[in-house]
């Protein structure tokens, strides 16, 4: 039988348990991609912000790219297109990476594999990739939740051994729904109760129910952390621990929030069975039968 040493969605109580592995995985050097400040600022914090990493023809063309998809919709899988469940509006595109040759060239250009790459210690593959929108005045919230939590029991994803990265397709305002993290709180994994429903992801996509901590439990990590909101232009990169607890707003502004979303996994990590449900999700959520190293490329067109 199988370790499990993040049991989740297997007990009537909640419960804290302290992070069993490394955050970064790689030492220091001075070839390093990111410098000895920002890789001591990620262990501590479990993010990094990046503003103004790309600017004009590189974000030019990735906005253009983002305005296609969500337009016309042509050609992609209808399953990877998530609907808000009350307005119709897009909410996300999955499976960028297979579906959009310039998101593909985007996460596989250097400045985010390489940093990935460094920071896992590890060859890298990408586990999810999608397209997150929050139209102005009706943008709806993603609740607090640790991503771990729900790779380790939907996709089985064995160790924390995975990050996130974020990069802004539009202002990020502290008023139009921004990312909000705990720093620090990727030091805590919270063990959630109720277990998996069947087929869950075909909810949960539109409005996350299973997995989501308890009240006690994160305001136990805001009294310890805080929260803090990573603002900035479209083309700031947001780097993320998997097991940091987030989650953003509703944006009733009149400004649209929009990212490109790429999950990074070690490939000695790769997903196995779940952990907790009773089958895995789909290929277009979670990378298993198509997964193989990234190979890190030049900047996009």
């Amino acid at each position: 039988m199988r370790e499990d040493i993040y049991p989740t969605r297997k007990s009537d109580e909640p419960r804290l348990q302290k992070r069993e592995d490394p955050t970064v995985w790689s030492e220091w050097h001075a070839d390093a991609p990111l410098s000895r400040e920002q890789t001591e600022s990620y262990r501590k914090n479990g993010f990094l912000f990046l503003p103004g990493l790309f600017q004009g023809q590189e974000l030019h063309t990735l906005l253009a790219e983002s305005s296609r998809l969500r337009s016309s919709g042509q050609g992609l899988e209808p399953e990877s297109v998530i609907a808000e469940k009350d307005s119709g509006d897009i909410r996300s595109i999955f499976n960028l990476h297979r579906q959009s040759e310039t998101m593909a060239r985007l996460f596989s250009d250097r400045r985010l594999a390489e940093v990935a790459r460094f920071l896992l210690g590890d060859d890298v593959y990408i586990h999810q990739s999608r397209l997150n929108y929050k139209p102005g005045f009706r943008g709806q919230p993603f609740y607090w939740h640790s991503d771990f939590e729900t790779w380790h029991a939907e996709d089985g994803m064995p160790r924390m051994r995975a990050l996130s990265m974020s990069l802004l397709l539009t202002d990020n305002k502290g008023f139009n729904g921004p990312l909000m993290v705990m720093p620090g709180s990727h030091e805590t994994f919270v063990q959630t109760v109720g277990e998996t429903p069947d087929d869950n992801y075909k909810s949960s996509l539109r409005e996350q129910k299973t997995g989501i901590p308890d009240n006690d439990s994160l305001t136990k990590l805001y009294e310890t952390h805080g929260i803090e909101t990573p603002v900035g232009p479209a083309g700031s990169l947001l780097i993320f621990d998997c097991n940091t607890m987030h989650g953003s707003s509703a944006n009733i502004s009149p400004l649209p929030r929009s990212n490109a979303f790429v999950v990074f996994n070690a490939w000695s990590n790769r997903v196995q069975a779940p952990f907790a449900a009773a089958k895995a999700r789909p290929e277009f959520i979670a990378a298993r039968e198509n997964a193989q190293p990234l190979k890190a490329e030049l900047a996009p067109a």
